[in-house]
């Protein structure tokens, strides 16, 4: 599900039961996450779904890449592994107004 910048931040702070994925390369990663995010990238191929599969499929995931396009893909995949919550976050870490910060 896409959702706006707000609407994200608002739905993620609320939830208990909320983990940021960050599907981005380390080099992106390098210049900035978001706080308390996990990052696993989606250009890893095999080991991407591999590390996708294991992850708690009881929790509600926020993920993000750079503009939203990665992320988008990555909340369809899960949603095809039987994750039940993954929100895209629309027009990614580009627009995002948030904290940022070192990996």
């Amino acid at each position: 599900m896409n959702l706006t910048q707000e609407d994200w931040v608002s739905q993620f702070e609320a939830d208990e039961n909320a983990v940021i994925l960050d599907v981005r390369t380390e080099a992106e990663c390098s210049e900035g996450i978001i706080p308390n995010s996990i990052n696993i990238d989606i250009h890893s191929g095999q080991d991407f779904v591999n590390a996708v599969e294991v992850l708690d499929k009881t929790k509600n995931y926020y993920v993000y890449c750079r503009s939203g396009m990665r992320s988008a893909k990555t909340c369809e995949i899960m949603n095809q592994l039987g994750f039940e919550n993954a929100y895209n976050l629309t027009g990614g870490i580009i627009e995002w107004d948030g904290e940022v910060v070192e990996p």
